[in-house]
């Protein structure tokens, strides 16, 4: 809460003085025929990295944006309409609540269908500055718009459509901002203001902000260390810069830390030691318990064991007769030469009593 107080309002109009005057400059002496407003954002540095990610919606007093941006509204689908039927009557819808700055109504539908190529959601990324969808779709958009649109932190900002005051929360939405605070660094940055407004509109826009970010940051201790304001081609301007009496509570909470964790340390030291001793203790048990039962094996084993007494086999003779009696009876093999001549000699017969056949005459 010592950011609020220590937050000078005069030192910050002197820096939005000096952004403005430097950004007129620029314009006059490179484009003197462009009219073009540049944005105005707040550096926040944080003495340390949050361990959570965090999106803090900040309510402005005076509208951040300018009347040239273009707004695109995604709408659900609704039954018996068609899209061109649900466009229409979101647009009614709008007009008889007095919304006005929304330049195009998309429902659900059509965006399934016409921007589904990804050369498709490039163009709609880059045809509009601001992005709102219907509260009850919310989570099926991130698979249809793609990552260009997180990339370039252009997510649609959820609004309830159905709620009585829809005037009063799309302007809140759209003239509001929001800080996205990451895990990953301790530096971030919230839009504020443009170039085309007033140095007092700037300077409450950046009091409020600062206020909503100190309430709403999920941190203890001191946060802010630093707050910077700069544009989008300008050096960044130091607007608040922490007491050195914050370094001094970190550094006791830092040196507190070290005990607690020696502490910590010794804890779990004995922890470990104790239960190494439990350990080693029934290590101890179960091997004593195993030599026991080894022993008890072991003599039952000798107990039920008997001495064997070797038994003398006969020595069995060989059998000489059998053998020469069978090589008697084998047949001597023939000489292949008779076997060669008597077939030769059956041949000669069988061809001899076929030719004297022949030659026998008829008897008439």
């Amino acid at each position: 809460m010592a950011e609020k107080a220590l937050l000078d309002r005069s030192q910050v109009k002197k820096a939005v003085q000096a952004l403005q005057a430097f950004l007129k400059n620029k314009a006059s002496g490179e484009a003197p025929f462009l009219d073009e407003t540049q944005h105005i954002s707040l550096l926040f540095t944080l003495w340390k990295i949050p361990k959570e990610a965090q999106t803090i919606r900040i309510p402005l007093p005076h509208g951040q944006r300018s009347d040239t941006e273009e707004i695109c509204l995604f709408t659900r689908d609704e039954p018996n309409m068609t899209s061109e039927q649900t466009q229409r009557f979101y647009k009614k819808l709008l007009q008889e609540r007095g919304v006005k700055g929304i330049s195009e109504i998309i429902p659900y539908k059509v965006l399934k269908t016409e921007y589904k190529p990804y050369e498709a959601k490039r163009r709609l990324l880059g045809n509009f500055d601001l992005f709102i969808s219907d509260d009850r779709i919310r989570r099926l958009l991130p698979s249809h718009l793609g990552k260009h649109f997180y990339k370039s932190k252009k997510e649609p900002l959820c609004v309830n459509l159905q709620s009585k005051h829809l005037a009063r929360d799309i302007e809140r939405v759209i003239q509001g901002t929001s800080l996205k605070v990451t895990n990953k660094g301790c530096c971030c940055m919230a839009r504020v203001a443009h170039s085309g407004m007033t140095a007092d509109e700037v300077t409450e826009n950046i009091e409020a902000a600062v206020q909503t970010v100190v309430t709403k940051l999920r941190m203890k201790g001191p946060v802010i260390k630093l707050i910077h304001i700069k544009s989008q081609t300008s050096v960044a301007l130091p607007v608040y810069t922490s007491d050195l009496g914050h370094l001094s509570v970190l550094e006791s909470k830092q040196a507190q830390t070290p005990k607690d964790k020696e502490s910590a340390s010794t804890k779990t030291k004995k922890n470990k030691t104790e239960d190494k001793e439990q350990a080693d203790a029934t290590a101890e048990g179960k091997r004593k318990v195993k030599k026991v039962k080894k022993n008890k094996a072991a003599a039952e084993e000798e107990e039920e064991i008997t001495q064997l007494v070797p038994i003398e086999t006969p020595v069995k003779k060989p059998k000489l007769e059998k053998a020469s009696k069978k090589k008697k009876l084998e047949k001597a093999p023939k000489p292949a030469a008779l076997k060669k001549g008597t077939k030769a000699q059956s041949k000669l017969i069988k061809k001899t009593d076929s030719k004297v056949k022949r030659k026998v005459p008829k008897v008439k």
